[in-house]
C-alpha cells in the first residue's frame, strides 16, 4: 500500500487531530485513508442542486471501503442565468477560480485521495483541471443530464423562442410556457451543450467509472456510480494510482475522437487544451483539426441531432460510441479502474452493461410516446450521420492562430461564401441590429473585444439564436467572434478568433464593408477585399498594416477584481484561455 500522506501530516501538526474532532470526526477515522470530496453542490443551478445526494452517496462508499470522507464545496455559476448581462463575463473565469480553490483545499490540508463530482459548463472543467493540478489518487463523478419537458421540450430552444417572441412571431402565453416547462428536473440542460460535452470528456479521458457519464440525473443508476466511486476513491489512494498515472496524450486523442462522435461543444477548444496543460500535455486547435477529419459523427441528439440529451445514456452513452469508432481509439490507455479501456469495454459486454441501457430505452418510449431503437440516437460506424467530424479550425490573414467553427450545426450555404463585413464593439450593439434587421443577407457580422483580455470571453448566445432562429438570416449571414458561443449554439457561427481584438489581432481592423471569405473545405478565414472591392493577398495586407498603425487597445473594461487579473493573464481563446502568471 502507498504511504498515507493523512498520516505523515498528523504526526507533524499536532493540532489536526483536536481540529478534526471539533469538526464532527470520531476518534477512529483519523487513522482511515482520508478522502476529499469536492463538490460544486448548491443552489445555483439545476445542474448543481442535486449534486448533495451525489455527495453522501460517495462519502458512504468511502465509509463501506473504510475510509473516511471530508466534503468541500465550490459551487459553480449558470451561464443560462448569466445570458444577456454582464454577469456571462465570469463564467470562463469562474473556471480558473474552481480550480484555484480546489488547488487550495487539496494542498492546505492533504488528502489521500479525492472524489471530484459536478455536472455544469465551468465546474466540469474546473473540476477536472483541479483534480490534474493537485495529482492525489482521484475519481470523477458527473452530475447527469435533466429530464426533458412536455413535447420532448429542452432549455437550448428557448433562445429560439425568446428571438421568435422579439419579433412577434408568437405570443407571451407561448413564451411563458416554454419557460415554465424547459427545465424539469435537476441535471445539466438536456443537450450536448458543454455541460454534457464535458462529462462525456470526463469519461472519454478515463477518469469516471465506465458508463457513468451523462446518465438521467434523476437517475437510480446516477447514485449507485457515486457510491461506488466512493469505494473505488479508497482503493486508489491505497493503490497510489494518480491522474497522472491514467491521463496521457494518447487518453486526449481519444476524447476527441469522441467529441467528434458526439457533435460536441466548440467550448471543449477552451477546456482541454487547458486540462491538458495541467499534465504537461500541448492540446491545440490543430489536434482537434486532424482528428476530426474523416471522424465519424454518430451522435443523433440536439442541438445538432434531433433527441434529448436524457436519451444519451438509454443507447448506450460513452461505452456505445466508444464500441463504435474502438478502431481508432488507443485501447491500451490506463483509466481508473485500473485496467485499459479495451478491458473496461469488454468488461461491461460481459456484465450486461448494454442490456440495461435498453432497459431503460423502453421505459422512455413507453414514457414519451416514442418507437426508438438505439440505432436512431447513436448510429452505428456503418450509418454515420457524417465521416468528417463535427468542428473545424479556419485559418487566414483574419485568424492567423485559428478560429472554430462547428461545421456539423452550421447551413451548407455558408460552407463556402464571401461576405461583407459589419462589424460591432460589443454582442449588445450586433443583438440590435440583427433583431431589428440592421443587417442584410451577405453580411458577416463581427463582434469583437469579447475575448479573454477585452470582456472575460462571455458566450454570444442571444445573438447567434437570433440569427439562427431567423429562416431568411440563419443561411445568408455568418457571425465572427473573438468571444465563444454556447454549446447550445447553432448556424453560421464562428468563433474564438485568435488573436483577439483586444490583443490587437487583425478581427480589431476590420472595417465596414471588407471582404471576408469563408471556406470550411480549405479551413479558411479571411479579409480578401476592401471597401467592396476584391484584392490581392499582398494588397490587403498592406491595408492592415497600415490600419494597424492607428489601432489602440480599448481601455480594460475591468480595472480590478476577477475579470481584470483574468484579461491580464489568460492566454488565448485557441490555447484554452488558462491563467498563466
Amino acid at each position: 500500500m502507498a504511504e498515507l500522506i493523512s498520516q505523515k501530516m498528523r504526526t507533524l501538526s499536532p493540532e489536526m487531530d483536536p481540529l478534526r474532532l471539533g469538526t464532527g470526526w470520531k476518534p477512529e477515522e483519523l487513522g482511515l485513508p482520508q478522502i476529499i470530496i469536492e463538490s460544486t453542490f448548491g443552489d445555483s443551478h439545476p445542474g448543481s442542486g442535486h449534486l448533495d445526494k451525489l455527495v453522501e452517496k460517495a462519502r458512504q462508499g468511502i465509509k463501506d471501503a473504510n475510509g473516511h470522507g471530508a466534503r468541500y464545496f465550490t459551487t459553480d455559476i449558470c451561464d443560462g442565468e448569466s445570458q444577456g448581462t454582464d454577469g456571462i463575463n465570469y463564467s470562463l473565469a469562474s473556471r480558473e477560480m474552481i480550480a484555484n480553490m480546489i488547488e487550495i483545499h487539496a494542498n492546505a490540508t492533504p488528502f489521500d485521495g479525492g472524489v471530484f463530482i459536478s455536472s455544469c459548463d465551468k465546474g466540469m472543467p474546473g473540476n477536472l483541471i483541479g483534480m490534474a493540478r493537485v495529482n492525489i489518487p482521484s475519481i470523477m463523478v458527473t452530475g447527469g443530464t435533466m429530464s426533458a419537458g412536455p413535447d420532448l421540450l429542452t432549455l437550448e430552444q428557448l433562445g429560439m423562442y425568446s428571438a421568435k417572441y422579439e419579433r412577434g412571431e408568437i405570443d407571451e402565453d407561448k413564451f411563458n410556457w416554454a419557460k415554465q416547462n424547459a427545465c424539469p428536473s435537476c441535471g445539466a440542460c438536456s443537450f450536448i451543450g458543454t455541460a454534457s460535452t464535458m462529462q462525456i470528456m470526463a469519461e472519454a479521458l478515463g477518469l469516471t467509472l465506465p458508463g457513468s457519464a451523462l446518465l438521467p440525473a434523476e437517475s437510480p443508476d446516477l447514485l449507485d456510480y457515486a457510491y461506488r466511486a466512493g469505494k473505488r476513491s479508497v482503493e486508489l489512494a491505497k493503490e497510489g494510482l494518480k491522474p497522472s498515472d491514467i491521463v496521457t496524450a494518447k487518453s486526449f486523442e481519444n476524447a476527441i475522437l469522441v467529441h467528434a462522435a458526439i457533435s460536441g461543444s466548440t467550448n471543449a477548444l477552451l477546456h482541454i487544451p487547458a486540462i491538458a496543460h495541467e499534465y504537461g500535455i500541448t492540446i491545440t486547435g490543430e489536434d482537434f483539426d486532424r482528428l476530426h477529419r474523416g471522424a465519424l459523427y454518430l451522435l443523433d441528439v440536439r442541438p445538432a441531432g434531433r433527441w434529448p440529451a436524457e436519451f444519451f445514456y438509454y443507447a448506450g452513452g460513452v461505452p456505445r460510441i466508444m464500441e463504435e469508432i474502438k478502431d481508432v481509439l488507443n485501447l491500451d490507455v490506463m483509466t481508473v479502474t485500473g485496467k485499459t479501456l479495451g478491458e473496461n469495454l469488454e468488461e461491461l459486454k460481459k456484465n450486461g452493461f448494454y442490456e440495461k441501457c435498453q432497459s431503460w430505452l423502453d421505459k422512455a418510449n413507453q414514457k414519451y410516446g416514442l418507437d426508438l431503437k438505439r440505432e436512431d440516437i447513436i448510429r452505428s460506424k456503418d450509418h454515420p450521420i457524417g465521416n468528417k467530424g463535427s468542428i473545424a479550425i479556419l485559418k487566414g490573414n483574419l485568424a492567423p492562430e485559428g478560429a472554430v467553427i462547428k461545421h456539423t450545426a452550421c447551413p451548407k450555404e455558408m460552407f463556402k461564401a464571401v461576405l461583407r463585413a459589419r462589424p460591432f464593439d460589443s454582442e449588445e450593439e450586433c443583438l440590435d441590429a440583427v433583431l431589428h434587421h440592421k443587417v442584410q443577407k451577405g453580411d458577416a457580422v463581427f463582434i469583437r473585444y469579447e475575448g479573454p483580455k477585452g470582456s472575460g470571453m462571455p458566450e454570444m448566445f442571444y445573438t447567434s439564436e437570433a440569427i439562427s432562429s431567423d429562416p431568411e438570416l440563419g443561411r445568408a449571414i455568418a457571425l465572427i467572434t473573438d468571444g465563444r458561443f454556447s454549446g447550445a449554439s447553432t448556424g453560421p457561427v464562428i468563433g474564438h478568433c485568435s488573436p483577439e481584438a483586444q490583443a490587437g489581432g487583425p478581427i480589431a481592423l476590420v472595417e465596414e464593408g471588407d471582404l471576408i471569405e469563408i471556406d470550411i473545405e480549405k479551413r479558411k478565414l479571411a479579409i480578401v477585399g476592401i471597401a467592396g472591392k476584391r484584392m490581392s493577398e499582398d494588397e490587403v495586407n498592406k491595408v492592415l498594416e497600415e490600419r494597424k498603425k492607428n489601432w489602440k487597445p480599448k481601455t480594460p473594461k475591468y480595472t480590478k477584481g476577477v475579470l481584470r487579473m483574468f484579461s491580464l493573464h489568460a492566454q488565448s481563446p485557441m490555447k484554452g484561455a488558462y491563467l498563466d502568471y
